[in-house]
């Protein structure tokens, strides 16, 4: 089966990886940080604006392909504070309705930039 590698203009270039891969029906999506389009890392030291930056991040991607956050059945998200999963699930409530997507969380010492505080992942599937 043929895959198409995305890059929507709406989010940041991306370094070294593609935002996602589309197979058949299927939108796999990278992992998503707080960068705007213009490339700026967002809320620096703030939890809950990176957060909402994620999901609009996501958002994007999604709309790109025509499609809306309620197409995501899964999501693994990376926080880096368990202090951070309210703050996470608040930006999660507003962006999307119950029943939530499948989820798997992790805590980790660190994300690939300093700045980062969260990172999700989605698969998601396409009309």
């Amino acid at each position: 089966m043929a895959f198409e590698l995305i890059n929507p203009s709406s989010v940041h270039e991306p370094t070294g990886y593609s935002h996602a891969a589309k197979v058949g029906n299927m939108l796999y999506i990278s992992g998503q940080v707080a960068v705007a389009p213009d490339g700026q890392v967002v809320g620096r030291g703030d939890i809950a604006a990176q957060a909402h930056q994620v999901f609009a991040n996501l958002r994007a991607v999604l709309r790109d392909q025509g499609a809306e956050l309620d197409r995501i059945f899964k999501m693994t998200t990376l926080i880096t504070q368990p202090s951070y999963l309210e703050p996470f699930r608040a930006a999660r409530n507003e962006a999307l309705s119950a029943p939530f997507p499948a989820n798997t969380l992790h805590v980790v010492q660190a994300l690939a930039g300093p700045d980062w505080l969260i990172e999700v992942e989605a698969i998601a599937l396409l009309d």
